[in-house]
């Protein structure tokens, strides 16, 4: 018998990046050799100073509840941290820790929106941004963007896409799928259009310090404290520190939304793991731009980054992507392979993984169907062997 679903999750699909690396670690297991560039996690062990202090709590009986909110002292050394970028005092009542990023992400959207609302969601997007959006039974509103204006968003692409439904942004820089870095100025333009209109703006800037061209990509806190009026800020562990199991994210907002989406919290998970709060602690205590281990992945990144733009330029000099300016991936243009036997985005990858061994995410899960995404948190060996695969996959 079928179990029927309620309307809330009656239209929900799974994450297309976790099918995908669930289908290519099933095929590993048969024996195949597969290049998994599908990943969105680094390939880094976490740094010792956070794995020792993880294993520290545990050893030592930290590992009971905390405030649902987090550790006081965890709040207050993301805090530091962030009123280190912002140049200004930030107030630790405004953070509230979560079972990584995702969660920050479900907290702020499930609060601030419902029925009758929209929310802008520019494409190419995170797959889950438009699935969280739709779990609060908002509508996500898809925003197109181009290559040609590097997937950024004007405030010419937000007036044609906003009616008075509209109570929200979604704003990710660096980007994933594409890699596009807001400028400061491009940031401001859009947060005004949002304060004017009264548009609430969710930004996601979990890649903001895995950033090619600067030390960090521009933020909310690099724009005047008002801006943070009717916005909130997402980041976490995860990428940063090569924590993604230990599911450590937060979230930044004015002190009255993060008492409400602390309580949205209390009644849904509680705190994140405490043994992980011990963890992101270590990692957060001091500028994490410091540490030599964090200095050492962000720059092994550029290489790679450089790396794969070369190996596409000299296999596949006809295809079309951005130059990533941060975060790990490469989204590039396939819609000239598509045909009878790979008619999109979803069959063209279906069809390198299963006849090259290769991994990759197809644009459709993004929102735009004629690119594929690529992720070089890997190593440079496998990199050089998916490019080599893809090219013959695709010139075949």
């Amino acid at each position: 018998m079928t179990a029927q679903k309620s309307s809330n999750v009656a239209a929900l699909q799974p994450s297309a990046t976790l099918a995908v690396a669930a289908r290519a670690r099933e095929m590993a297991a048969q024996g195949r050799d597969i290049v998994d560039l599908s990943a969105g996690e680094p390939d880094f062990d976490t740094p010792d100073f956070a794995a020792e202090a993880g294993i520290d709590a545990i050893r030592n009986g930290r590992t009971r509840y905390t405030a649902a909110a987090g550790m006081p002292e965890l709040r207050r050394a993301i805090a530091a941290d962030l009123s280190r970028a912002a140049g200004r005092e930030i107030d630790p009542l405004g953070v509230v820790v979560t079972a990584g990023a995702k969660q920050a992400l479900f907290n702020t959207i499930f609060t601030l929106f419902g029925p009758a609302d929209k929310v802008l969601v520019p494409a190419p997007y995170w797959t889950s941004y438009p699935a969280l959006v739709h779990l609060s039974r908002a509508e996500p509103v898809t925003v197109e963007t181009d290559e040609a204006g590097g997937f950024k968003l004007t405030v010419a692409d937000l007036d044609a896409a906003r009616d008075d439904d509209v109570r929200g942004l979604i704003l990710n820089s660096p980007s994933n799928p594409t890699g596009a870095v807001y400028s400061l100025d491009e940031l401001r333009a859009v947060a005004d259009w949002a304060r004017e209109r009264g548009v609430w703006i969710v930004s996601d800037e979990i890649y903001s310090r895995l950033c090619y061209i600067a030390d960090r990509a521009p933020g909310l806190l690099d724009l005047d404290a008002k801006y943070m009026e009717r916005a909130v800020l997402i980041d976490g562990a995860s990428k940063l520190f090569a924590m993604t199991g230990w599911r450590i994210g937060f979230s930044y907002s004015s002190n009255a939304l993060a008492s409400s989406m602390g309580a949205v919290q209390s009644h849904m998970t509680s705190n994140a793991a405490t043994p992980s709060q011990h963890a992101a602690l270590a990692a957060y205590t001091g500028d994490p731009m410091q540490r030599p281990q964090v200095r050492e992945m962000v720059a092994r990144f550029a290489h790679r980054r450089d790396l794969v733009c070369r190996l596409f330029r000299e296999h596949l000099p006809d295809v079309q992507f951005p130059t990533p300016e941060g975060a790990f991936y490469l989204f590039f243009r396939v819609d000239s392979f598509f045909h009878d036997g790979a008619a999109d985005s979803v069959a063209l990858c279906a069809r390198i993984l299963e006849d090259a061994g290769v991994a990759l995410v197809p644009g459709a899960a993004f929102g735009d169907d004629r690119y594929v995404r690529m992720s070089y948190a890997t190593s440079e060996e496998r990199i050089e062997e998916g490019v080599r695969r893809i090219a013959g996959a695709l010139r075949g």
